[in-house]
């Protein structure tokens, strides 16, 4: 697979909609930070050191345990346009800190960019595994497996009581971040999401946007992930988030079936307006595209819209936002531009379902 790959296919194996429960659950992921021992971290560092950390990373490229996986691609972030590191932060394929800050900053993905693992970011290294679907449990299986061959090869920054060390205080311990991303619209309109997010805040769960922290929460997408990384195994963590995302997967079940029951005429009114505005809005913003996306989404998985599908939903969701555009468009656009250009490829993509 060539580098162009990357940054010219919309859709990533994650973003297929093929895993379990993913009319709901979008995707599942785990992330680990980890440092190495003899280097001071990315935020202290020299480019002498980032350099190092860089070098020491692009030897495991060779490892036949880690190409028993997968192959891998090593991606430099200092050969990149700006356009081009904004295209895989809307994959989310790296941060925003790797794609801003990053000395030295570098990104190892798998053939099907399931595996991102990312170098020199707030973190020496940053292991991410994404799977489409409620795969959590299986997510981080395959990224314990990953950390075990690093491990074997590096010299990993780690303290007896407090477990590993990060960057950020917030990570220390086991260094895990595990999140699910979930498409909740039916319990957004039944009024019922500020009771449920009210209820995630107190078992330890934090609920951010799209992009993770700092981001809106568009288009009824929510990303819910743990708090707490001390003082818990990491089995622990993933269970709870198991337990709560099981749970809110049963609520919006039981939401959609209320609307059918009891609103199916005003869902399939919603989702119809939203359907016939995407065929022929000739401008249309990112934030009212997500909106009228996750509604179409909504009507194709309750069974009251049948002239697309989740998948090409799925890959609009990418392709409208601003990277994307411009890297399809192959030019610099304005954001008038950008929303004349949105509206036209949502108009082409629906017209050949």
């Amino acid at each position: 697979m060539g580098q162009d790959s990357f940054f010219n296919q919309a859709l990533s194996e994650w973003m297929k909609g093929s895993g379990p429960e993913s009319d709901i659950v979008i995707s599942s992921r785990i992330r680990l930070a980890r440092n190495l021992q003899s280097l001071p971290f990315p935020v202290l560092a020299s480019d002498e050191h980032s350099l190092d950390t860089l070098n020491r990373v692009k030897v495991l490229l060779d490892s036949d345990d880690l190409n028993e996986i997968s192959a891998f691609e090593l991606l430099l972030l200092d050969e990149m346009n700006d356009l081009s590191k904004r295209v895989l932060v809307e994959k989310h394929l790296i941060s925003p800190a790797l794609a801003n800050e990053s000395k030295n900053g570098a990104v190892m993905l798998s053939e099907n960019e399931s595996i991102s693992i990312m170098v020199n970011e707030e973190d020496h290294l940053r292991i991410q595994i994404l799977h489409p679907g409620f795969q959590i449990k299986e997510a981080w299986d395959l990224c314990n497996q990953i950390d075990d061959i690093f491990e074997s090869q590096l010299d990993y920054a780690y303290d007896e009581k407090r477990g590993y060390l990060t960057s950020c205080p917030t990570n220390v311990g086991t260094g895990i971040r595990a999140s699910v991303m979930m498409h909740l619209p039916a319990l957004v309109l039944t009024q019922q999401i500020s009771r449920i997010l009210s209820a995630i805040a107190q078992v330890g769960l934090v609920v951010r946007g799209l992009y993770g922290e700092g981001s809106e929460a568009t288009g009824n997408l929510f990303q819910i992930s743990n708090q707490i990384t001390l003082g818990q195994s990491e089995e622990d963590i993933i269970d709870n988030l198991y337990s709560v995302a099981r749970q809110i997967v049963e609520h919006e079940r039981a939401a959609r079936d209320k609307l059918l029951s009891e609103s199916k005429i005003r869902a399939l009114d919603r989702v119809n307006r939203s359907y016939g505005i995407l065929s022929n809005a000739v401008i249309i913003d990112s934030k009212e595209a997500s909106q009228r996306l996750s509604d179409v989404r909504l009507g194709v998985d309750l069974g009251l819209l049948k002239q697309t599908n989740a998948q090409a939903l799925n890959e609009l969701m990418v392709m409208t936002q601003p990277g994307y555009l411009q890297q399809y468009a192959g030019e610099a656009l304005s954001a008038d531009e950008r929303d004349l250009r949105r509206a036209e490829l949502i108009r082409s993509r629906l017209a050949h379902q």
